[in-house]
């Protein structure tokens, strides 16, 4: 699939394109259009803005707002365009262009989702809080979710981890002073937050990169000052451990505790993860 032709459904099903497209853009006052509700977006950059802005202010709002009808005669909801509709603001326009449509509170996330991640505007925790929002309100599946925004549920499944970082990773990750990936390896880390300082601390100090870090994480979790490391596996559990290991013909790591326990699976190239997806998702829907 084709992630980004997949995202241009999703608009192109709601902006008409075409001869068309004059006729049904109208001029309303930028005061009748409220916020999306549903808008993903929880940060934008203030230069950026600026800049588009300015651009307004000289060139026009080229590209109409998507907007539904409230109940109040005269007033809309943005649907997608947010970034476009604060710029007008701040260049002082009256009016801006807007299109109408029809939608509901799923559409409105999911459009105004759409066409951040199809302009690349989230940050990868407002992204991951969009996806919890699909699947929390509307109860839709990871793959649902996946198939609506043009992506592999993988992908929106390691996303959603992004969700389980403390603040202190969080502030980083969204500001970029660790990438995505970055963030997933500290996750290895979780059980043990002290660590992950620690290992945090190390990658912005040594400005390691994500494979670096994968490593540190690594050596982290087999130290002997590690609270799992220190504890007693049975030779049942390590029984288990290689019947996983043999069934999925990969290594996995199983760690037990009062509460519960950890079952990983490794996986050391894309191949390989389209085969355990396969294994453990596609048959199982079968």
């Amino acid at each position: 699939m084709n992630p980004r032709r997949a995202l241009g459904r999703g608009l192109e099903a709601l902006i008409p394109t075409g001869p068309a497209v004059s006729s049904s853009v109208r001029q309303v006052h930028v005061d009748a259009v409220s916020p999306n509700p549903h808008q993903p977006r929880q940060h934008v950059d203030s230069e950026a803005l600026a800049e588009l802005a300015a651009s307004i202010k000289e060139h026009g709002l080229i590209q109409p707002l998507i907007v539904s009808e409230l109940e109040q005669e005269g007033h809309y909801a943005l649907i997608a365009g947010e970034r476009r509709l604060q710029a007008a603001r701040l260049a002082g326009l009256d009016t801006v262009p807007v299109i109408v449509r029809e939608a509901t509170s799923e559409q409105m996330l999911e459009l105004a989702l759409v066409e951040n991640i199809q302009r690349a505007d989230l940050n990868p925790l407002e992204e991951a809080a969009a996806y919890q929002q699909l699947a929390e309100a509307f109860g839709l599946t990871q793959q649902e979710i996946a198939d609506k925004v043009g992506k592999n549920r993988v992908s929106v499944a390691n996303a959603l981890r992004l969700l389980r970082l403390p603040d202190f990773c969080r502030g980083l990750l969204a500001s970029g002073q660790i990438s995505e990936g970055h963030a997933r390896a500290l996750l290895g880390l979780e059980e043990d937050e002290d660590m992950m300082r620690r290992a945090l601390k190390a990658v912005l100090k040594q400005h390691l990169s994500v494979r670096q870090t994968e490593e540190l994480v690594r050596r982290l979790r087999t130290s002997p000052h590690s609270p799992k490391a220190t504890r007693t596996r049975t030779p049942e559990a390590r029984a288990l451990e290689q019947e996983f290991a043999q069934a999925l013909g990969t290594k996995v790591s199983l760690t037990q505790s009062k509460k519960g326990g950890r079952l990983v699976i490794h996986y050391y190239s894309e191949e390989e993860l389209q085969g355990l997806y396969e294994l453990l998702v596609q048959r199982s829907q079968h």
